[in-house]
């Protein structure tokens, strides 16, 4: 085999995060795919990102590959590529047809069903925007979108945190 395609591990810079003191690589694995990919395309191809070095990964519930992350992660525990999932640093967000004060913590419940986990380390409002409740189709329809009541949803966000199934909360997409 030609040495020149062996994967290899490499070391991704990493920034501590001053709202907790965790350490995050500044080069997250993203795990969204359009066309989607099946599940098992997708745990293989974020195994392959543990191998060669990758502990950031990001996801959603819209993108599907929560529960493929997960089920990566325990793999990869059980092949001795990690230790533990303590070793990695997971971002999920909250979809805008969750993006509701009373619908965050289920979401963040879900996922972390999905994920297998009791926390993840960041979790982020995927865009600032709402969209009617029970909406995961794509394209979007224009008068399906409404404002955000930042309130109540970055109220929900802090109590997730309280509760201790996030370490971190955020905004993406500003």
């Amino acid at each position: 085999m030609d040495s020149s395609c062996v994967a290899t591990s490499f070391r991704i810079p990493e920034q501590v995060l001053t709202s907790s003191g965790q350490r995050m690589q500044l080069l997250g694995f993203g795990t969204a795919a359009y066309p989607l990919v099946t599940p098992q395309v997708a745990k293989q191809a974020i195994l392959q990102a543990i191998k060669l070095g990758h502990r950031h990964f990001d996801t959603a519930y819209i993108y599907g590959t929560e529960q493929p992350l997960g089920e990566a992660i325990v793999e990869a525990i059980s092949l001795g590529l990690i230790i533990s999932r303590d070793e990695l640093f997971i971002t999920t967000k909250l979809w805008c047809s969750n993006a509701y004060g009373e619908l965050v913590l289920p979401q963040l419940r879900r996922s972390l069903q999905n994920l297998k986990m009791e926390y993840v380390d960041l979790f982020l409002i995927h865009c600032p925007l709402s969209l009617k409740p029970g909406r995961y189709e794509f394209p979007v329809r224009k008068e399906e979108i409404s404002p955000m009541d930042f309130g109540s949803v970055w109220a929900a966000m802090e109590d997730c945190q309280r509760l201790g199934l996030t370490k971190s909360i955020g905004m993406s997409r500003l």
